[in-house]
């Protein structure tokens, strides 16, 4: 399947993209993993973002944050890919995108993120390394987890 990697700053985003994002986001986050919280958080207004599109469906996205706002160091948060296109590998290649663009755009070595602890296994396989102890976030647990590179 041939997707369209689109990477963009928030004054970039057209309203469509926007609220393409914002619906996936509310898919998988509020509604499939029955989590109530505040989404729309002020950090997409300071990040980057990354989307696949595949013709006119959002695929996959991450927001890429930089020093200073979620962390001290740069982050990759709102890590996911669409219910209708999972098992493919696309979170894969998500990931190794969204690590690549977050080193140069920040020009940094050093990537934090707040995972979900059922993923660490997934994210330990890009090499990133779990910090500190598990904590619950939004009811659900997470666990810091820092890459160096």
């Amino acid at each position: 399947m041939l997707l369209n990697w689109i990477y963009k700053s928030f004054n970039e985003l057209t309203p469509a993209e926007l609220y393409s994002v914002l619906q996936l986001r509310s898919e998988v986050f509020v509604v499939e993993q029955n989590c109530v919280y505040q989404d729309i958080d002020g950090k997409d207004l300071k990040s980057t973002h990354l989307m696949a599109w595949h013709n006119d469906n959002l695929v996959a996205y991450t927001r890429l944050v930089p020093a200073g706002i979620s962390f001290e160091e740069a982050s990759i948060g709102r890590v996911i890919t669409s219910p209708f296109y999972r098992g493919l590998g696309i979170g894969i290649t998500l990931l190794e995108k969204s690590i690549e663009q977050t080193l140069a755009t920040y020009h940094t070595n050093k990537i934090r993120i707040g995972a979900q602890l059922y993923l660490k296994k997934f994210y330990e396989g890009f090499g990133f390394v779990a910090e500190g102890d598990e904590f619950l976030e939004d009811g659900i647990p997470h666990i810091e987890m820092v890459l160096e590179r």
